[in-house]
């Protein structure tokens, strides 16, 4: 009779010693049952919290199948207007303790008919290592491929709870967002260059970006490299009075979901890492530095009617104009001749002193590590004054480009770039790089570019848009220029009454078109490309049209101001809602 019997009284033998009452010993019995369920239960719960809370005293080998994870609860990333960019949901992870398989061959084979990408072979040489004890099989599996898993019953198969980052909007924010890898590591874009605050988790991570202007601006840029057959393309519309980038657009782009699949093209960001001579939106900081330094005025003038000549190289105009232009028709015309003869009169010290100032000599920082350097030259003569006055012997990223044309635009501060959103109310501080004065006549020079110069296809109906095209042949890779190759641009703002964005349109390789005339400047696609953009974004970022022919606006924009005439007639008016 066994010890329990015993204390339980079980038996005749037992009731007859204790010569106690039936509902005595019914009592005792019950007591003593209880307490012995509460010693075994209590014991096996107190096993369980052992091997889930301190897995290191053997909770694996305890609870085969289960491997605790610490949750990394990665924080959320949102665009401006709180809507979801990415984020991470908790998923499976198949492993395998090999000394615990029966059949390893068996095992790789069947978990392999339910992963139809899973490298059964591999899986097979990895499992049949006895030696080891944790093999990773796949990870982040589907549930219901962990379900079908789980079924098979193999002992020695278990799983792991993981987190995978998942991008809502798909390759619409790619270049933007960048990648992280299956240990929730940043790899690149945001996603990298915030990746400690990011993993710290807690609150979502509020970007500068607006949905609503990045789709637009992505549709209009993939529309003109379809239809002017470019290999790529850039797109950027930057806020003049924060900083803030509220789109940037690389094409082409690829899926953050899986960077393995594309190519390295598409995962280059042509917008912040790629380096490019920008042609005649230079002339921007050309005229500004010389109004700046004061060594021309608005109504200074330059013979531009002969090529200048350096060594056995001679620098002309694309469309030359007989004798003397004006400063503003220097502008208009894009003349490199009048350019070349506003930058001798400032000389080598003061345009790289202004360039420098602009930030356009040093690599800019942003949220993102894929961020490229100028390249400027070394050393700078009196022949890179020259090409450098028109945008050729210099090299900068579009980022850098829309970052400088802000600060000519909007009072002459230069703002830091950023993707992070700027709490309202917040103050930003800038440094003041050129007077108000200066940038009051630059915006000027630049709508006088829409209205009548090569810039006329940017216009959008009452959003008085001013800027400057470009176009410049690519360098080799082994230097010199590749003929036929070009990058144009368009470097603009609006409304220019009032600077409240700047957007660049950036075409890699653009053909021409018997639209065009089989021309492929910066006027017949890039110019365009600006104007549909801001023409979809104004209505979004609640820039109300006004009348162009206004005589309070055109006081604000004209080259003379003082010539406008208190009221003008006719024309037409563009309604203000």
């Amino acid at each position: 009779m066994s010890v329990i019997t015993r204390m339980l009284g079980f038996g005749k033998r037992a009731n007859a010693a204790a010569g106690k009452a039936p509902i005595e010993i019914a009592h005792t019995r019950l007591i003593v049952g209880a307490a012995l369920f509460v010693v075994a239960f209590g014991s096996v719960g107190a096993r369980l919290v052992d091997v889930t809370l301190f897995p290191e005293n053997g909770g694996r080998q305890a609870l085969r199948g289960i491997r605790p994870t610490v949750d990394l609860g990665r924080a959320d990333i949102a665009d401006r207007n709180g809507i979801l960019l990415s984020t991470s949901v908790a998923t499976a992870s198949v492993f395998a303790n090999p000394k615990e398989l029966v059949d390893p061959v068996d095992a790789a084979r069947r978990i392999g008919q339910i992963l139809p990408d899973l490298n059964v072979a591999y899986v097979t040489e990895r499992l049949t290592n006895r030696d080891r004890s944790y093999v990773y099989i796949k990870r982040n599996i589907t549930p219901r491929q962990q379900d079908e898993i789980n079924r098979l019953g193999i002992p020695g198969i278990g799983f792991e709870r993981e987190d995978k980052r998942l991008y809502p909007q798909g390759r619409l924010f790619a270049h933007v967002l960048g990648f992280s890898d299956v240990d929730n590591n940043g790899l690149a874009g945001v996603e990298k260059g915030l990746n400690e605050r990011l993993r710290a988790g807690g609150d979502t991570v509020n970007l500068s970006v607006d949905l609503r202007v990045q789709h637009a601006v992505r549709e209009e840029l993939q529309a003109a490299i379809d239809k002017f057959k470019a290999i790529g393309g850039a797109a950027m519309v930057m806020d003049v009075n924060t900083g803030e980038i509220l789109s940037l657009v690389s094409l082409p782009d690829f899926d953050p979901s899986e960077p393995g699949k594309a190519p390295d093209d598409a995962r280059f960001s042509r917008a912040t890492l790629g380096v490019y001579e920008m042609g005649s939106t230079f002339k921007i900081f050309n005229h500004a530095m010389a109004l700046e330094y004061g060594t021309t005025t608005m109504t200074g003038s330059y013979d531009v009617s002969s090529p200048i000549r350096i060594a056995r190289f001679q620098i002309k105009d694309d469309h030359p104009k007989a004798g003397i232009l004006s400063v503003p028709e220097v502008f208009k015309y894009s003349s490199n001749i009048g350019s070349v003869k506003m930058a001798q009169e400032v000389g080598v010290n003061g345009q790289r002193e202004f360039l420098g100032r602009l930030g356009l000599l040093t690599q800019p920082k942003m949220e993102i590590p894929e961020i490229g350097s100028p390249q400027i030259p070394q050393p700078w003569r009196p022949i890179n004054l020259m090409t450098v006055a028109f945008g050729h012997g210099i090299s900068v990223s579009p980022l850098q480009l829309v970052t400088a044309v802000s600060a000519v635009v909007n009072g002459g501060v230069l703002l830091k770039p950023t993707l992070l959103k700027v709490p309202e109310g917040e103050p930003v501080v800038g440094t003041r790089v050129i007077s108000q004065k200066t940038s009051a006549n630059m915006r000027r020079l630049m709508r006088l570019v829409v209205e009548s110069g090569t810039g006329r296809s940017a216009e959008a109906t009452g959003y008085m848009v001013g800027g400057k095209t470009g176009t410049a042949e690519k360098i080799g890779p082994r230097g010199g220029y590749i003929k036929n190759a070009n990058v144009t641009s368009f470097a603009g703002a609006f409304p220019m009454q009032s600077p409240r964005y700047v957007v660049l349109a950036t075409l890699d390789e653009p053909q021409g078109l018997k639209e065009t005339y089989n021309f492929k400047t910066a006027g017949w696609n890039a110019a365009p490309t600006a104007g549909k953009i801001i023409a979809r974004i104004g209505p979004m970022l609640g820039v109300m049209p006004v009348d162009p022919t206004s005589p309070e606006i055109l006081r604000q924009v004209a080259i003379n101001p003082n010539a406008i005439p208190p009221a003008v007639q006719g024309g037409p008016r563009v309604a203000t809602r």
